[in-house]
């Protein structure tokens, strides 16, 4: 009975390997033309002198006073980074009429304290604490900070020039605030780099941050910024013109919001960005070296372990990829078509990373089958798979020299040879994070409550010249 079965189970497992075969490659060709044709156009952009990495702020702009700027910063359970972030902050921007709007909650008390200990008495900070017990969602806590610095303005009769946004664990840049200043002169939003800061005691999980985001915010976003597509915010180290965001906070009052932020998006940051190019909005990715010769970007620690990574990576994809299309929909143009395409494409990865990883599992099987004598039928491919799996191989090898390539010009070449073998863990994640986001909305739809999911955060980078790098 048993010799019966095993043709049978290994008919049914070729059946399965030939069927996840011909998926996975019909997906992963579609994601390697996408992919090699942000690549020719960064390629191109560069030929053309429109990307210099080494260009510098002009002394023009980083001499300047700036027009005055509210930053806004949501903490929840932040009294281990909020201080280092506001300490630093006022420390390294010189502008007197700069404002840091901190949000924070009447039942966190230790990160009211830390904040305001680490100002010194500075009196460009001002703590926001919300009506409302904490935590609700970053958004909501946001547009209680929106509301504070609408009575400020009233109150004091002036009105700010922008608004930059920050998170409790970033370490800002010096020159941050004249590069957002100056770009507001010129568009409604502005987005500056974000990199990973490296976790020695993570190379791996945290690691795997630092790959993505040194490509992605040294090449596709560039790209984004050329081809004039709406720029999606970082939530970190951007720019919002101050009339843009009253034009929408206007807007969802009267569809019964309380702030510019949506509180029921688990990714208004994203949503932002994109809403701020509509209607004749302009949006621009800057990515500019400062005075010293550094990049002018925000700096933070990511992620260091499987859970909190996989929670972070859920979280976005489940306001990006799912909410986004509810939220969102879709536009008139081909380039923001196929942007808004890349932006939503991870649940779909992440499908096709599990049947990837399964057709390997079965080969495996497969082979110990023909391996121990059981006959197995052999289907030569036909000759447009065999180019469709040459197309794979080879995008699979420059993707590898580009991901090398993007992290070693961030982190030195230590960093960019272990960024190859984290492909792998950014699979795994993916695959993770995607299951968990398509689960997370579909209990949405049946009426749950959308809840701020925060990351923890134990140590900012500012601390790395007296106590080392994290773990």
């Amino acid at each position: 009975m048993t010799e019966q079965l095993v043709p049978v189970s290994l008919g049914v497992l070729q059946f399965l390997h030939q069927e996840l075969l011909y998926f996975t490659v019909f997906w992963f060709v579609l994601g390697a033309l996408d992919e090699m044709l942000v690549d020719a156009i960064w390629l191109g952009l560069c030929l053309v002198r429109r990307v210099r990495p080494s260009q510098r702020i002009s002394p023009a702009i980083s001499g300047q006073p700036s027009a005055p700027l509210a930053v806004f910063v949501a903490a929840w359970k932040e009294a281990a980074v909020i201080g280092h972030m506001v300490g630093h902050a006022l420390r390294v921007w010189p502008q007197r009429d700069l404002r840091l709007y901190v949000g924070c909650y009447g039942n966190d008390p230790s990160t009211v304290a830390a904040a305001m200990y680490a100002a010194r008495g500075d009196t460009r900070l001002r703590i926001v604490i919300h009506d409302r017990p904490g935590p609700t969602t970053k958004a909501d806590c946001l547009n209680r900070v929106y509301r504070a610095m609408c009575e400020d303005e009233q109150r004091q009769g002036f009105r700010f020039g922008g608004v930059v946004m920050h998170d409790a664990e970033d370490m800002v840049h010096a020159d941050e605030i004249a590069v957002i200043e100056a770009g507001l002169a010129h568009a409604e939003f502005v987005q500056l780099p974000v990199l990973r800061e490296p976790q020695p005691r993570s190379p791996w999980i945290a690691g795997h941050y630092s790959d993505e985001f040194a490509e992605a915010h040294a090449k596709a976003l560039v790209v984004r910024d050329a081809l004039k597509v709406p720029i999606p915010a970082a939530g970190v180290g951007c720019g919002f013109a101050r009339e843009r965001l009253g034009w929408l906070a206007s807007l969802r009052a009267g569809e019964g919001g309380d702030g510019p932020f949506a509180s029921e998006c688990l990714t208004e940051d994203y949503e932002l960005g994109l809403l701020f190019s509509h209607d004749g909005g302009r949006s621009r990715f800057l990515r500019l070296r400062g005075s010293d010769g550094s990049l002018v970007a925000t700096r933070a620690y990511f992620p260091s372990t499987l859970e909190t990574a996989v929670r972070q990576k859920t979280r976005w994809i489940h306001g990006i990829a799912l909410q986004g299309w509810d939220r969102l929909g879709w536009s008139r143009r081909p380039t923001d078509v196929w942007m808004r395409l890349r932006d939503r494409r991870g649940p779909l990865m992440a499908l096709v990373f599990a049947s990837a990883y399964l057709w390997l599992c079965i080969s495996a099987v497969l082979l110990a089958s023909r391996a121990g004598g059981w006959s197995t039928i052999v289907t030569p491919p036909s000759p447009a798979l065999r180019w469709m799996l040459m197309l794979c191989l080879f995008s699979l090898f420059w993707r590898m020299v580009m991901r090398f390539a993007f992290t070693t010009s961030e982190y030195g070449w230590r960093e960019g040879a272990r960024s190859v073998l984290r492909i792998f863990v950014a699979n795994i994640i993916a695959i993770m994070a995607g299951r968990r986001a398509l689960f997370a909305y579909v209990r949405t739809l049946r009426g749950a409550s959308v809840v701020w999911d925060k990351t923890e955060h134990l140590i900012h980078p500012a601390t790395l010249r007296t106590q080392g790098a994290p773990s």
